[in-house]
């Protein structure tokens, strides 16, 4: 009596709509199955033509090559004695579903479709296939003419059902089943299935890594069982990468785990499995026995074949293993780089070029690109052919063998520092010694020439010559010098990127590397096509205070101890000339708000969907000990206005590896307008509405406290009794490290600008750096932006002049009060004050 069997289950490095490419990784799989003496193989969910192929799914050609892919499966020889499911599209009565098609021995045994389709995040499952929702109903499929002449059948099962063999049963998920409260693992348990077999397509977000296998150890926790968890590796053409992390488990713990972040195409994992140990499980669980003997029947397709044979006695038995789940720092630091590996041998350009400033953003995209040429010659190394046929490929060298991390950084990878007379010495120093330390190939250029011409022809055009501010200029004259060094610099990024291999005697072009984090992204904060538009990003999913903890982690995993200057830099865009030797730009003044603020706002509006007035709710709570009501609702408004009118700027964001939950990116993720009415009055009323409740309150509060301090001290009636504040007056902003001198340009701010006491012009502004500074009564020339002009009356402010009153405060125009204002209040209250008394009227 067999009571072993061998499962396996594989990851495979897929591309959507290759079918010859993924029929042969298929075939590698059951292959390698085969040898390690399985009697099962699982693949990833829609393997056939690949997971993204998106609206591809509504071609009909879509759906016959993925049929002409199951009839070359059927009739390979490696493909016999051994049950095998794949995934592909399949329509039945005119409806197109997501399937698991399961066969053995050129006869198709079961069509099993998606139960529970998926649309959250990324996904989009609903927009091209269709839930199965007949439970426990089997129909019959006619199956295409090629595929009977191959199989003898005319129709099989289609729907949800168990296949059992003569010693086991086996049943079916697909993906996000698994994740759902109505999971289908429980009542197939129930009903008598030992082995559940799910292909998925699981994307990698940052801190998700724990998530499958918690729920595969939970699901085989409960019910028992073994649970073969397939899922797709690498990137397979779109912004999302594929983790990779297939698993079997069983009664309750993982025993058999792919490796993660792997440049493997093809990685099969095996188990062997004591069907006994299933059955003792159970049955030592009354309460489930309870249960499953009052469970409803699934349809059984009956096949004659046995996973288990009966010299079983000897194989070992799996066991328990323990994994610890990557850090979010080691996430960054292998997550991207095998996603950009695979974007480049895909792509069949010859390497990448990244604008370098020596700010924390290009060096931590320059760190990833390293740490990409380390796995690739780890890989080499350990004698992955494929990988090393790629690398030949990309470099143009037939019998090239990359052993140094270093040297191929020097071949594959090339860096631009782009100085203006703006530029410091210290960030042109840092740029040289990190491409130094990476063996980049390293290009130091001045395009103060390019400056000077651009200007120059708006000059002879107009007659005008625009200034800095620092030098007598004008909001909008600042504002339009900063951005035109900015998109120069993208034009010779891109310049350089075509023909740098043609000046170093090679074949081929150079992918652009963009350096735009999340918080940015989702403030505004960059220039419209400046350095930030290139072909992929690789950090534009990471917040900036995850990249600095993955920048000391590279530090030393990579010794790369140049990091350590880059995370110690002050930050500034060096966009404007210095003011007497002081820094004018600083990011988080110039932006008003501080990075680990932005990743609190990203998360409430995105994660926890909340609009203005909800957010104020939440912050108001969490903030309590360091801002008042008033500070809070100031910051949201702030926000949500610079959040606004900088929306357009997502629908050309570069598309970029996805890894946060609030990412901004509207492509794909997070599907929003761009066109915002930016004063928000309905919602900035409430807000201020419930901010004079609270402050009301707490009036009435110190009245009581006053009032009964007054009765029972009546010595001491001049005495006034003042309620001690729950604020600290020392929170300190942390402000964000390094230089990103070559990628941002500059942005106004959202207030509007008095140029006199009957009229108020209203321009959102287009491009990056807001220093609040820059909005003074001092400083009140209109800003123009490159869509959209408002022009409004008094009147039609966003504020309650008659509740407020007019401003009264007087402003500094200089930005070294930003500097100066370092407690909650005073950083923000200082950009804060500006921007009220612009619309107090």
């Amino acid at each position: 009596m067999g009571r072993k069997v061998i499962v396996a289950t594989c990851c495979l490095n897929q591309w959507a709509m290759d079918f010859q490419g993924n029929l042969d990784r298929i075939i590698d799989s059951i292959q390698q199955a085969k040898a390690a003496g399985a009697t099962y193989r699982s693949g990833p969910e829609l393997e056939i033509p690949g997971y993204s192929c998106a609206d591809h799914y509504y071609e009909s050609d879509t759906l016959l090559h993925s049929w002409e892919v199951v009839a070359e499966l059927l009739r390979h020889p490696s493909c016999t004695d051994i049950i095998i499911d794949v995934g592909l599209p399949v329509m039945h009565k005119n409806v197109t579903y997501n399937c698991r098609l399961v066969f053995l021995n050129r006869k198709i045994l079961l069509i099993r479709p998606k139960l529970i389709l998926c649309d959250d995040g990324n996904y989009r499952e609903t927009r091209w296939f269709t839930a199965w929702h007949k439970s426990r109903q089997v129909e019959d499929y006619y199956l295409p003419r090629m595929i009977s002449r191959q199989t003898g059948q005319i129709t099989v099962p289609f729907g949800e059902a168990l296949i059992a063999t003569r010693d086991t049963c086996i049943g079916y998920e697909i993906c996000e089943e698994l994740w759902n409260p109505e999971s289908s693992h429980i009542p197939m348990s129930l009903d008598g299935a030992e082995i559940i077999v799910n292909g998925s397509g699981s994307y990698t977000e940052i801190r998700k890594g724990y998530v499958s296998r918690d729920l595969i150890m939970s699901a085989t926790a409960r019910s028992g069982g073994c649970y073969l968890f397939a899922n797709q590796r690498g990137c397979d053409g779109d912004r999302v990468y594929f983790s990779g992390d297939s698993m079997i488990g069983l009664n309750g713990a993982i025993v058999a785990r792919a490796t993660p972040y792997s440049l493997i195409e093809v990685e099969v994992i095996t188990a062997t499995i004591d069907l006994e140990s299933i059955r003792c499980y159970r049955s030592l669980i009354r309460s489930r026995c309870l249960r499953a003997s009052q469970s409803h029947t699934y349809p059984r397709v009956q096949v004659n074949f046995a996973l288990s044979n009966d010299e079983d006695i000897f194989l070992p038995s799996c066991a328990p293993i323990e994994y610890t789940i990557p850090l979010p720092e080691e996430e960054i630091l292998y997550g991207p780089a095998c996603w950009l590996w695979d974007y480049l041998r895909r792509s069949g350009q010859g390497g990448f070029l990244l604008p370098l400033s020596g700010g924390v953003d290009s060096s931590a995209t320059a760190t990833i690109v390293f740490s990409m040429c380390q796995l690739v010659v780890q890989a080499v190394a350990n004698g992955e052919e494929k990988v090393l046929e790629d690398v030949r490929r990309i470099v143009s060298q037939a019998d090239y063998v990359p052993r140094d991390r270093r040297e191929l950084c020097g071949r594959i990878f090339h860096t631009v520092y782009m100085a203006t007379e703006n530029s410091s010495l210290e960030t042109k120093a840092r740029a040289k010694l990190l491409s130094q330390q990476i063996g980049s190939y390293h290009i130091p250029v001045t395009i103060d020439s390019m400056v000077s011409a651009a200007l120059g022809i708006f000059s002879a055009a107009t007659g005008f010559i625009p200034k800095f501010r620092v030098r007598g200029g004008t909001t909008r004259e600042n504002v339009a010098l900063q951005n035109v060094q900015a998109r120069l610099r993208m034009v010779l990024a891109y310049l350089f990127a075509q023909l740098m291999l043609w000046v170093r005697g090679k074949q081929g072009g150079l992918l652009v590397l963009g350096s735009a984090n999340v918080d940015e992204a989702l403030r505004g904060y960059m220039t419209k096509y400046d350095c930030s538009s290139a072909d992929i990003n690789p950090i534009g999913g990471f917040s900036k205070a995850d990249l600095k903890r993955f920048l000391h982690l590279a530090k030393d995993r990579l010794n790369l101890p140049v990091l350590n200057d880059i995370l110690g830099a002050p930050p500034t865009a060096e966009l404007e000339p210095l003011d007497e030797g002081i820094l004018v730009q600083i990011d988080e003044a110039d932006m008003g708000m501080t990075y680990d603020e932005l990743s609190m706002y990203g998360k409430l509006r995105k994660i926890e969907c909340c609009g203005p007035f909800s957010m104020f709710g939440k912050l108001v709570h969490l903030w309590s000990d360091k801002c008042t009501p008033k500070e809070v609702a100031e910051k949201v408004k702030l926000f949500f206005r610079y959040y606004s009118i900088n929306r357009h700027k997502m629908t050309v964001l570069t598309p970029a590896y996805h890894a946060e939950t609030y990412s901004p990116d509207d492509h794909r993720f997070d599907h929003r307008q761009f066109l915002y009415n930016y004063r928000w009055l309905w919602q900035f009323r409430a807000i201020d509405k419930s901010v004079e409740k609270l402050e009301n309150g707490r009036n009435n509060e110190s009245e009581v406290e006053r009032s009964s301090s007054a009765r029972s001290n009546k010595d001491s009636r001049s005495s006034s009794f003042t309620r001690p504040s729950s604020r600290s007056s020392n929170n300190s902003l942390s402000g964000s490290l390094g230089s990103e001198s070559h990628r941002r340009g500059v942005e106004v701010a959202t207030g509007p600008v008095i140029e006199n006491s009957h009229n108020v012009h209203i321009c959102p502004a287009e491009n990056t750096v807001d220093t609040s500074h820059m909005i003074t009564p001092q400083h009140s020339d209109q800003i123009v932006n490159d869509q959209v002009r408002l022009t409004l009356n008094s009147g039609d402010c966003g504020e309650d002049r008659k509740r407020r009153g007019p401003a009264s405060a007087s402003l500094s125009a200089s930005g070294l009060c930003l500097q100066k204002a370092r407690r909650c209040g005073d950083l923000q209250s200082a950009s804060h004050q500006q921007h009220e008394t612009s619309l107090y009227l």
